[in-house]
């Protein structure tokens, strides 16, 4: 019997191997998965090379996700800036425009 690993909860196995608890919980029923109960709440076992296996995939995986939402946000930033530069740009335009003719009639003064 292989005593090398961890002791999971069983939320941690399941974000650990992606699968939902209940999932996990037909595991322990079929005894598919090494499991005790402690305090009223199951644990499993998972040995050393497999956590490590799966933690460095997971890892990974939310690096990757990270990086990906990242770009999204910077995207959506980019966008929004490029909207704002062409409204200025606009503006500009027609602040040049009025400036240039001279057949606008003066602006009244406010007393």
């Amino acid at each position: 019997m292989q005593n090398d690993g961890i002791w999971l909860s069983i939320l941690e196995y399941s974000q650990l191997k992606d699968i939902s608890i209940s999932t996990v919980r037909r595991y322990i029923k079929a005894n598919r998965v090494k499991f005790k109960k402690e305090n009223g709440k199951f644990i499993i076992f998972m040995n050393k090379e497999n956590y490590i296996r799966y933690k460095s995939n997971n890892d990974e995986e939310s690096e990757i996700l990270a990086h990906k939402l990242k770009i999204q946000e910077l995207e959506l930033k980019n966008k929004a800036l490029q909207l704002e530069n062409d409204e200025l740009k606009m503006l500009v335009q027609i602040y040049e425009n009025t400036q240039s003719q001279t057949d606008l009639p003066e602006l009244p003064v406010l007393i």
